[in-house]
């Protein structure tokens, strides 16, 4: 039997001006139903940001960014979501958006373990 898992991870996008569609990736998100896992890590390139949008709101957007990962890591700090189970966390993360920290679409992979794949992605994608 295999020790890989099936996971979904999408990445979070900061589009300091919708209007214009322009982003930056800023960090990701992994949900693996087997194992039970949701997280979120960020990482904002706040140089690239500013390089968008001089006026971006800098504060505003990290906690925008960090209220993303509290809400991965449940508890009180996922608010309302306490309760939820890691994949309703995930897909309300997930859901479309119209706002300055955008979820991008979802895609699959495999892995033995979600919570390096978090780094992973993060180093390959964000970083």
């Amino acid at each position: 039997m295999s020790d890989r898992h099936v996971y979904e991870y999408a990445l979070l996008r900061v589009v300091p001006r919708v209007e214009r569609g322009e982003c930056v990736n800023a960090g990701v998100l992994v949900y693996c139903r087997p194992r039970s896992f949701v997280a979120a890590r960020t990482h904002l390139d706040e140089a690239r940001l500013l390089a968008l949008d001089p006026k971006a709101d800098l504060p505003g957007v990290r906690a925008a960014l960090r209220a993303v990962e509290g809400v991965c890591a449940g508890g009180d700090a996922a608010g309302q979501a306490a309760g939820d189970d890691a994949g309703r966390r995930f897909r309300w993360l997930i859901a479309p958006r119209s706002t300055v920290v955008q979820p991008g679409p979802v895609h699959t992979g495999l892995t033995a373990d979600p919570a390096a794949e978090v780094e992973r992605l993060l180093d390959l994608l964000v970083r």
